[in-house]
């Protein structure tokens, strides 16, 4: 199973979150398992090729 780290919070009764590689995409749930179903979506639509222009944070080596 692949896996990958999540940002969450809870904020005025809702479940607030972004996937750690993709920081400028937030989305929401009712619950924290609603929200992991939809980050789980906002995933595969960030992977899955059909957009252009996805912003994501990765690693440089500088030394």
């Amino acid at each position: 199973m692949q896996t990958t780290k999540f940002v969450y919070w809870e904020e005025d009764c809702a479940w607030l979150g972004y996937l750690q590689e993709f920081p400028s995409y937030w989305t929401q749930g009712d619950t924290l398992e609603d929200l992991k179903a939809h980050l789980k979506d906002l995933y595969a639509e960030l992977t899955g090729g059909g957009l252009t222009g996805v912003r994501r944070v990765g690693d440089l080596a500088v030394a």
